[in-house]
């Protein structure tokens, strides 16, 4: 039966042909019989006719003759148009004299309908990768948050009340800009993400020197592998602290090779960049703190919700640690 409301069968069409081709009933009569109209008895008399049994059979409903293709120039119009100039389909429509809905369907096609997957400096389609296990590739970076000043800082207490907080802050510790503007100082956050599972690591410091870099990335590749994960890459940007030789040692020692990201292109880095304001986010300016060592204290607790139990869109809505099949509680 071709749908619920089919007042035939295949069977039944037989019955009905049958009835109007072998036994003379009038295809009135054997419409009303059946309770079909009788352009319906008619119709699969005919087919009994021409094709017999086989006719009796459900056909598909589509077109004999499709509209004609879009033209591969026409293709090229509309590809071009979206990925210099970023346009919809309504404005590449009125330019070219094409219906948007054509040209959605073509953008659906070459997977350029959303603006997301295309690259906002070069407009080309994004190129995104993922290595194939933990521990492949690892991706360092280094993000930084003004420190937070006693009684908390401007986005939650206001304009007023955060400046006298940053006055209060420098007439505790004695520490002044020129012109003894208060100098809270800066918050240095390395971090570390691992390319195929997500899983982060981080670490606050009052620098970004390579020493502090370096120990760093010591200290991250014993914690992966406390969980059975060995680094065997690291991917860095062009900053002072990765192209030192120190950090050139490091890699070394410990076995791994040290990769750079092409200069001004962050989004080779892009795991580490997008870990940057998901942490900004839900952690660093997500409520308020009333001490810059309140914050940083609060960053081992975010990092445990962001592996253990935080929904990662790029991992079918699954914690990170969850990529990590070689932990023992996996097996139990």
């Amino acid at each position: 039966m071709g749908h619920v409301n089919a007042a035939l069968t295949p069977r039944h069409r037989l019955r009905l042909a049958r009835l109007i081709v072998e036994d003379g009933w009038p295809p009135s009569r054997a419409a009303e019989f059946f309770n079909v109209s009788w352009r319906t008895a008619d119709k699969w008399a005919q087919r009994y006719r021409d094709e017999g049994l086989a006719g009796m059979a459900d056909r598909s409903s589509a077109r004999r003759s499709q509209h004609a293709k879009t033209s591969a120039r026409r293709v090229r119009q509309i590809v071009r148009l979206r990925l210099r100039q970023r346009l919809g389909p309504v404005q590449i429509g009125a330019r070219i004299g094409v219906p948007a809905s054509t040209v959605h369907a073509v953008l659906v096609r070459c997977r350029l309908n959303r603006l997301s997957h295309i690259d906002r400096v070069t407009g080309e389609p994004a190129r995104r990768y993922e290595r194939s296990r933990p521990g492949e590739l690892i991706h360092v970076d280094v993000t930084k948050f003004g420190n937070v000043p006693d009684g908390g800082g401007w986005r939650f207490v206001g304009k007023s009340q955060g400046d006298s907080n940053r006055l209060a802050t420098r007439d505790r510790t004695g520490i002044k800009a020129r012109k003894y503007h208060p100098k809270v100082g800066t918050c240095f956050v390395h971090t570390v993400i691992d390319d195929h599972s997500r899983v982060a690591y981080a670490e606050c410091h009052d620098d970004e020197k390579a020493t502090t870099a370096a120990g760093v990335l010591q200290r991250a590749v014993a914690w992966f592998a406390e969980r059975g994960v060995t680094v065997e890459r690291v991917l860095s940007d062009n900053g002072a602290a990765y192209r030192s030789f120190l950090w050139r040692d490091t890699c070394t020692a410990l076995g791994i090779t040290a990769k750079k990201t092409r200069p001004y292109r962050p989004q080779t880095n892009g795991k580490v960049e997008r870990l940057h304001r998901t942490m900004s986010e839900g952690w660093a300016y997500k409520k308020l703190y009333t001490s810059e060592d309140t914050r940083r204290a609060a960053l081992t607790g975010w990092l445990h919700q962001y592996n253990h139990h935080r929904p990662h869109t790029a991992l079918g809505n699954l914690p990170p640690i969850t990529r990590l099949t070689n932990l023992p509680e996996h097996h139990n």
